[in-house]
């Protein structure tokens, strides 16, 4: 099963991606988070295929949580990292590319393609 973790801070979200994610066959979802020592410390647990990480959460930043995957690999595994977020601007988006984000994603125009793009990693590893 394709794990992926939620890094969100907005209950709505929690509720509404947890729920789509939940019903995919090929994907374990294993929750949210709402802050960056929160995720960090699960990741550190649970290993994930997936993380869908958002710019701001409650406690710390996504950004956060983008360099310290990219900095200590070793400890937080290395999982796919898709953010979501309402700050996708370009200066954002190439601040996250940098950080080793895989994939981009404005919460208000892009969910059905975050999901599209979460399924297609999916089945991708179920090949190997």
């Amino acid at each position: 099963m394709f794990k992926v973790l939620l890094i969100e801070d907005s209950l709505l979200l929690q509720e509404l991606l947890g729920g789509i994610l939940g019903e995919i066959d090929a994907i374990d979802f294993r929750g949210s988070v709402d802050g960056e020592a929160k995720a960090l410390q699960y990741l550190m647990q649970f290993p994930v295929e997936l993380v869908v990480i958002d710019i701001e959460l409650r406690q710390g930043s996504g950004i956060g949580v983008l360099a310290a995957l990219q900095a200590e690999p070793e400890r937080y595994g290395s999982p796919i990292k898709v953010v979501l977020t309402n700050y996708a601007h370009a200066s954002m988006h190439h601040r996250c590319i940098r950080l080793g984000c895989d994939a981009f994603y404005d919460k208000s125009l892009n969910a059905d393609e975050l999901v599209e793009y979460i399924e297609l990693a999916a089945a991708a590893a179920h090949e190997y």
